[in-house]
């Protein structure tokens, strides 16, 4: 059986490519439109249905999505102008109990397209993909390679949660 908390598995590391980077990008670039289609058809009840038994609805998901990827734009830009600097977390589980996350999501998807068309600029002029962030909390370095590999399977994990829960539902 699946663990419905990864339905499309874990984030797996990749070596570099031209190829891979170039998907990566793609990933990235097209997310915003991707999760927008799919959430478009809910109502507000399907909407605030959790993806799981103990997960978060859809409106929180989408919601996290901006929040996180808020937090990614951020981590790149202070990757690209410092020297291995320490990024700072978040606590994910705290900010999808706050009052903006009760909000439409529509706000969040305006935000996602507008912040991934900044992000993908960015992501674009990188030449340099083994510059490196610290995490605190674990004390290890990431590279900017390794950040956007797990921010490309971000954005597809939290749509195949919608998507998974959408075909279980029969919606």
């Amino acid at each position: 059986m699946n663990d419905p908390r990864y339905p499309i598995g874990k984030y797996e590391p990749q070596p570099y490519s031209d190829r891979q980077r170039d998907n990566w990008i793609a990933d990235i670039r097209f997310l915003p439109t991707l999760l927008e289609k799919t959430v478009s058809p809910l109502d507000a009840a399907q909407l605030g249905t959790p993806y799981r038994e103990g997960g978060w609805t859809v409106q929180q998901l989408v919601h996290h999505v901006a929040d996180s990827h808020l937090n990614a734009y951020t981590r790149f830009k202070l990757g690209l102008t410092e020297d291995t600097p320490t990024i700072r977390p978040y606590d994910e589980k705290a900010w999808a109990q706050l009052a903006d996350t009760a909000l439409p999501i529509n706000l969040s998807l305006t935000l996602l397209h507008a912040l991934h068309a900044r992000w993908v600029a960015v992501l674009e002029s990188i030449t340099d993909w083994n510059r490196e962030v610290v995490h605190p909390e674990t004390g290890k370095h990431l590279s900017l390679w390794t950040l956007l590999g797990m921010y490309a399977w971000h954005g597809k994990h939290h749509v195949a949660h919608i998507t998974s829960l959408i075909e279980a539902k029969g919606w």
